[in-house]
């Protein structure tokens, strides 16, 4: 099968953290829109069957093995991509690291690592699509954020700790990318994504599902997209998605 050609006005979406949920369904509504989706995570071949599926329905898409949290993994991920393939025009940024723990059983180690996927990885990936992007005036930086980044719940410390820092980074590179035409904004994602690990450790709130009481992936991808497409006259930084059924 011949690969589809890449017309010179090729336009690539980052997605770092493309899970099988939402990183995947917002690689493929850009895919859709004629974006190369890129897409990365630790593990190359858990990638497969989605990169299968955005080019057998006639996108085009890569897989990369990346380690967010290292520098030298970040910097060859965005080169190549810019390189090989095509300028980065969005990239979104969805790593998740979700752990909860008693403040009183946290260790050291593992609050770090939270930190480092939640946060560090962010601003490494960040730094380094945005010195590409404002060599050409234009580009869209999407961080996908949660309930944790606005207040911080008991048994979260090192989770709330890291969103919250994501988040007052994507609020100081709104304001100093937003001149050089970056559009960059933070995504709080806020109730039970419908993935298999709700259905399989939250029974109860997978339930709800019929009664859109948690959130479909593929419809906070098409909130991703109405980000990008954003005129940057009436541009969102920060958006809120939540269940009808949520507290907030």
């Amino acid at each position: 099968m011949n690969e589809p050609k890449i017309a010179t006005n090729a336009r690539v979406a980052l997605i770092v953290g493309a899970g099988d949920a939402t990183g995947g369904a917002i690689a493929r509504r850009f895919a859709k829109e004629g974006f190369i989706a890129c897409v990365s995570r630790r593990t190359a071949g858990k990638l497969a069957p989605l990169v299968e599926e955005i080019t057998s329905s006639g996108g085009m898409a890569h897989g990369f093995a990346s380690d967010a949290r290292k520098e030298e993994d970040v910097i060859k991920l965005v080169d190549e991509i810019e390189r090989d393939i095509a300028p980065i025009e969005v990239m979104v940024f969805n790593i998740g690291a979700n752990v909860p723990c008693s403040i009183l059983d946290e260790t050291a180690k593992k609050y770090f690592k939270i930190w480092e996927m939640a946060c560090f990885s962010g601003f490494l990936v960040g730094r380094e699509v945005a010195r590409r992007m404002v060599t050409r005036e234009r580009g869209t930086i999407i961080f996908t954020g949660a309930t944790a980044g606005l207040r911080g719940s008991a048994n979260f410390a090192a989770f709330a700790g890291a969103k919250h820092a994501l988040r007052a980074l994507a609020q100081s590179m709104a304001r100093e990318l937003g001149p050089k035409n970056i559009h960059v904004a933070h995504v709080v994602v806020d109730g039970a994504i419908d993935t298999a690990f709700i259905r399989d450790n939250a029974p109860e709130r997978y339930a709800m599902k019929d009664r859109d009481g948690i959130l479909n992936p593929d419809h906070i991808a098409d909130n991703y997209w109405h980000l990008h497409t954003q005129p940057r006259d009436a541009w969102t930084h920060e958006l809120d998605l939540r269940p009808w059924i949520e507290r907030w």
